[in-house]
């Protein structure tokens, strides 16, 4: 069994290798952007508010708040190399007025007590040792009457193969993801009101079908690249073959929350 830190930082450095970036693209989550479109409605997003982004991957998420919401954005992330890519795309952009990075642990937020209108967490908390650490700290950081809107991976309690608990599917956001009525416990020993559920499992289902696309594609096309990345194409198919059987008979699945602080 690893142990917390371990964790972080096998996630930490797997989610900054090439390798992800060469089976996930450009969004890191299920429903990619389109999703978090739908996450930032159900937030109710106004100008000039300020989000906090945890988990922030390279910022794809924090680049669309900042453009399409018209709100500033700190991102937060453990993998020093991804907060350096995120900064440098946010550079490129023109939006560093807007949208700025910070190397840190969603267990403690380097940023002050009161300060977000709303946070975001993609495809994350399931990965957090801690969760109820976390959850603690989303509401930390919140305003009064601030919001959280979370996506993440579902899964019905004890009833993953063991090819889905190992460390490798806890990087995958798998081993240690948790039922909707845990994350919404664990917000609420946290004091913050869940107000708003919603399903998309459909989501899960086509971004594991997208990867293994592909990771076909590649291996037809461009098999350098996956050996300079390290990707152990029949590993990982194997690992989406149990993914996509654990999704079809409603193991895994994929849900949307928002949670409000009090005033």
């Amino acid at each position: 069994m690893s142990t917390p830190a371990e964790i972080k930082a096998c996630c930490a450095a797997s989610y900054g290798q090439d390798a992800v970036a060469l089976l996930l693209g450009e969004s890191y989550h299920p429903g990619g952007l389109s999703l978090t479109r739908t996450l930032a409605e159900r937030l109710r997003l106004r100008s000039g508010d300020r989000v906090l982004d945890v988990a922030a991957g390279p910022g794809a998420t924090a680049r669309l708040l900042a453009v399409d919401y018209d709100v500033t954005v700190d991102g937060i992330d453990l993998g020093e190399s991804t907060v350096e890519r995120a900064r440098g795309a946010v550079a490129d952009a023109g939006l560093a007025a807007k949208v700025s990075f910070h190397i840190g642990d969603a267990e403690r937020i380097p940023l002050p007590d009161g300060v977000f209108d709303a946070a975001v967490c993609e495809c994350a908390l399931c990965t957090f040792p801690d969760k109820a650490c976390a959850a603690a700290e989303f509401a930390r950081v919140l305003k009064p009457g601030g919001r959280v809107g979370i996506t993440d991976v579902t899964v019905a309690r004890g009833a993953l193969p063991p090819e889905l608990t190992t460390l490798a599917a806890w990087v995958a956001c798998i081993a240690d993801a948790r039922p909707l009525t845990e994350y919404t416990a664990t917000l609420e020993r946290a004091g913050l009101r869940t107000v708003h559920t919603e399903l998309h499992d459909d989501a899960i289902a086509r971004m594991i079908d997208e990867i293994e696309a592909r990771l076909r594609l590649l291996r037809m096309t461009a098999p350098e690249r996956l050996t300079e990345a390290g990707v152990d194409v029949d590993a990982v198919l194997r690992y989406i073959t149990v993914a996509k059987n654990a999704v079809a008979s409603g193991i895994l699945g994929y849900a949307l929350l928002v949670a409000e602080k009090p005033v």
